[in-house]
């Protein structure tokens, strides 16, 4: 095998994310549900043989150090292989977005670079390495839609409803260490019971399922004070679909839709002309599975 050309790097979106409090080494113990999209970066691995690694951009230009090099980087030290490799990436999911773009990418570079190298490192060997990368880099290396809670390490696999969302992202990112140091994150949420079929999902404040919009996400509140754009795109979305949530630490925001109208949702159509200049939007459906979620045993 001398390359792997057309791999997906699916988003995620986090159906809601609760702050249940914090540790005594400061990191924040949080409660959510991911879920995989269909907007993805595209990835082609090929072989290199002199051992070297090199990352070329076929769209937006990346950082120069990014995490897909340095996942690359550590599968190689960890493994002690020869091989090297020419990683292109098509990038279409926008960064500091909430999404785990760049996540993802690490991820389908090391589950791809397991089988180009032929290294037949286990699922769990290669958790093990995402861990070290990023938090988010697990989950999509597990390849399954999860309820995630401690600091995002404890990943339990769950079946999710199939869905479909509209999400936009404004131009503008915001750092994360911002908004957890911001005094209007609730970090006091009571944990979710999750009983039955995940639609079933609820707490004991909150009868909404998953499907109705069940929970909420504590760093919204920060980030639409430290980005005003957020509550716009938030409104954009209210007034277009009924509803909209922040993913992640944005700024990307989503609203669930329906393709027929059905309920209480609109029917969901383009975005496309319809956002202001600068915005990037689409109409996106969840996945049952990562794209590449049998590369890895």
């Amino acid at each position: 095998m001398t390359s792997l050309s057309d791999l997906a790097a699916p988003a995620k979106l986090n159906l809601f994310l609760h702050v249940l409090g914090r540790r005594a080494d400061g990191y924040h113990l949080l409660e959510s549900v991911f879920v995989l999209i269909d907007w993805a970066d595209t990835l082609h691995l090929e072989l290199r043989h002199d051992g070297q690694l090199q990352r070329h951009d076929l769209g937006p230009e990346l950082p120069a150090d990014d995490l897909c090099l340095r996942a690359a980087r550590s599968l190689q030290q960890a493994s002690g292989t020869s091989f090297g490799a020419d990683i292109s990436i098509f990038k279409h999911v926008p960064w500091g977005a909430g999404m785990g773009g760049g996540s993802s990418d690490a991820a389908t570079t090391l589950l791809g670079l397991n089988r180009l190298w032929g290294l037949n490192w286990s699922r769990e060997q290669l958790l093990s390495l995402g861990a070290r990368l990023g938090a988010d880099v697990p989950f999509f290396i597990g390849g399954h839609n999860a309820f995630v809670e401690g600091i995002g390490e404890k990943l339990t696999p769950i079946d999710v409803p199939p869905q479909r969302f509209a999400v936009i992202k404004p131009p503008q990112a915001i750092a994360t260490a911002a908004i957890f140091s911001s005094d209007l994150v609730t970090r006091d949420t009571k944990p979710a019971i999750v009983s039955g079929s995940l639609a079933d999902t609820v707490c004991e404040q909150n009868s909404k399922s998953l499907l109705d919009g069940f929970g909420h996400n504590d760093l919204q509140a920060a980030a639409e004070a430290l980005c005003p754009e957020v509550t716009q795109a938030r409104q954009w979305l209210e007034q277009a679909f009924g509803n909209s949530r922040m993913t992640g630490s944005g700024s990307a925001v989503f609203a669930r839709v329906e393709e027929n109208g059905a309920g209480n949702r609109p029917m969901a159509t383009e975005l496309e002309g319809k956002l202001p200049e600068g915005w990037v939007g689409r109409m996106c459906h969840s996945l049952v599975e990562h794209p590449l979620a049998g590369w890895a045993s």
